[in-house]
Formats: structure tokens, sequence, C-alpha cells
């Protein structure tokens, strides 16, 4: 018996037409709501939705292979959720999603959902995802200390509590860049649910790590080789 060829190439079982799927990838690669793209398709936003989480779930897995850092790197926490409550200030404030950021300048981002900022969390994490010999920049906060005792980092520190935010080359900037890139994503998908919250910040640091190539390209080939 000759097997029927795929509707869809890209996605396996989809009653979609390529070219409707195309446009739905398009769409994703631009960054559009549920809304708009339902609009522009002509297929329920159910449906549309449906798609993007399957995307954004590929762009995590695509991300499982991303090398450690060495060179110059950046690393920071930034909290994620609900305005601050009154009261509540700075690292432990509210009922807030706390993420560790590492930046290498000029290139790629890592981040990783964390359940404080003290030091058995971080340190760890620094050391599986930063080589020896690497310049770590980081900000005056006291789980940072011992960092070049655990391993042979360089350490230098900027003290945000005493107003200091660049001294010579030691600066935080390129993270702290991604992190208002990543929550002015998340602002225009209109608050993400807590838990489609890691998708949404891997989606983010797989944009901003491809953020000089076609994206739409870069997922078609993808999709190609391994259909959804």
């Amino acid at each position: 018996m000759v097997a029927r060829p795929m509707k869809n190439r890209y996605s396996k079982y989809s009653r979609l037409s390529e070219h409707i799927f195309r446009q739905i990838l398009k769409c994703f690669v631009q960054d559009l709501d549920t809304y708009v793209t339902a609009e522009i398709s002509g297929i329920s936003r159910r449906s549309v939705n449906d798609i993007f989480q399957k995307l954004r779930k590929r762009v995590v897995s695509l991300l499982e292979n991303e090398q450690p850092f060495s060179g110059e790197v950046e690393v920071d926490e930034s909290y994620f959720g609900p305005r601050r409550i009154r009261g509540k200030r700075g690292r432990g404030a509210g009922q807030k999603v706390l993420v560790l950021g590492i930046l290498k300048r000029g290139g790629n981002v890592y981040t990783q959902i964390i359940s404080n900022a003290d030091k058995e969390n971080i340190l760890p994490i620094l050391q599986g995802k930063v080589l020896d010999e690497t310049t770590v920049h980081t900000d005056g906060w006291k789980s940072y200390d011992g960092l070049i005792d655990i391993k042979n980092f360089k350490h230098y520190r900027v003290y945000h509590s005493k107003d200091e935010f660049v001294r010579g080359k030691s600066h935080i900037n390129g993270i702290e860049s991604f992190w208002s890139f990543c929550k002015r994503r998340m602002r225009k998908q209109n608050g993400v649910r807590k838990d489609k919250f890691l998708v949404h910040l891997k989606e983010s640091e797989w944009r901003w790590n491809h953020r000089n190539d076609d994206l739409y390209k870069l997922l078609l080939r993808n999709l190609g080789e391994n259909p959804l």
C-alpha cells in the first residue's frame, strides 16, 4: 500500500494547508498575538493558540544543547509577576517568579527559574554554565561572594545599593537589557499564566539568542526536518 503524502510537511496530521501554516508561523516569529493571527489566518484563536504552544515547546527543545559560557559574562536575577506588594522591596518582593540570567557579552543568554537568590541556588548553576578563566560581572549581592573560591573566575562587581552602575568595564547593562526585552514581550501577552511562564521565558531567551537571524527560515528548516 502506497503511503499518502503529508498534507503539511511541517506539522504531522495537520488539517491545515502548508500555506495557512506558513502564515501562522510568520505571525509567531513576528510576535503577533493570537487574536491578530486568527484574523490573518482565518482559523480559530483556539487553534492558533494550540500551534503557538507547540512552537514554543519546540523552541525550548532547541535551547537544550547550548554550550557553557566563556569570555566576559554578566550575571543577575530578576523578578517576574504581579506588581510589587507595598512594603516589599528588592529581592524577595511579593509573590513573584525569580529568574537567574547569565549573558555572554555580545552573545547568548541563559535563564533558569530559581526558588530564592541565595548562594546555594546560584553558585551551582554558575559552576555548570560558566567555564574556567571567565570574567564574571555581577552586582554587589552577597550570594555572589566566593565566586573566585569555587572556580577560577575573575569576578568584578558594581554596587547598585551605592548608586554605582558602571565602573570601567564592569557593569551588568547587557543582562538588564535582556530583562527589559523579556518583560516587554510578556506584557504584550496581557499577562502570562504561571504554568505557562517557563515556555514564554525560554521563548524570549531563544529570540534574544537569534536576534540577528531570520527566525522564520530558522524554524521552517527545523520543522521541515522534524515536523510538529
